[in-house]
């Protein structure tokens, strides 16, 4: 059994608009860790979805952390407005920053924890010279802007890449960074993507689709016992 502490983070990205805060009180008494925040303008990424706005609204609605993801571009100028809206982490693309250093800077001095995402053909390298400065590496199992596609096999090879810099990373230094996976996780893959090194799961549709969330979770969490 490995040693690992699983997060599951729901996106809600698939929950029902028009009744969004029961859709978080529900999910997260159903055992959620995270509350996935997809941030998306249209201009990044081929869709619109919400901002600080939304996140204020909920962020009173629970103590789970909120996870928020941004895919816009630049990223910067919004980053302190999430911020005081409550998210607790940050992510963006680094392609979507002209000094992804500095905007990892600024996301830690607005009092939230940095995290760099990778889409399916940005490559690994960025963490070579991030991987001391962020807190989570999100890999993209599906090309960001929608929900509900399908999961990318080769993500796989990228999640046990990015597995073996954090393990080093953490050998070297004691600090844990944490690895998240978003995009086609479902009960019947989360174990294998579990083996690849993921410790923190979005799910959106496989979650939020489902009749039952608590159900469902805890399915995902027996998957998970099963990974050595």
């Amino acid at each position: 059994m490995t040693d690992r502490t699983y997060r599951i983070a729901p996106s809600i990205l698939s929950a029902d608009f028009a009744r969004l805060g029961e859709e978080i009180r529900a999910v997260v008494a159903a055992g959620a860790d995270f509350i996935h925040f997809d941030v998306m303008d249209n201009h990044y990424v081929p869709n619109l979805t919400v901002g600080p706005l939304v996140c204020e609204a909920i962020r009173p609605l629970t103590g789970a952390t909120i996870d928020v993801h941004l895919m816009v571009k630049p990223a910067d100028r919004i980053v302190p407005d999430f911020a005081k809206a409550g998210a607790n982490i940050i992510s963006f693309h680094p392609e979507a920053s002209e000094h992804v250093d500095r905007t990892i800077g600024l996301i830690r001095e607005s009092g939230c924890r940095p995290g760099l995402v990778f889409n399916p053909a940005t490559p690994l390298s960025w963490l070579d010279d991030t991987l001391h400065a962020i807190d989570l590496v999100l890999i993209m199992s599906v090309n960001p802007g929608f929900g509900g596609q399908k999961f990318i096999p080769h993500s796989l090879e990228k999640l046990r890449a990015a597995r073996k810099a954090i393990d080093a990373h953490r050998a070297q230094t004691g600090r844990e960074v944490m690895l998240e996976i978003d995009g086609g996780v479902k009960v019947d893959n989360i174990a294998e993507i579990g083996r690849a090194g993921a410790d923190t799961f979005v799910a959106g549709s496989a979650i939020f689709g489902s009749r039952d969330y608590k159900a469902t979770i805890a399915a995902m969490r027996a998957e998970l016992g099963k990974v050595k």
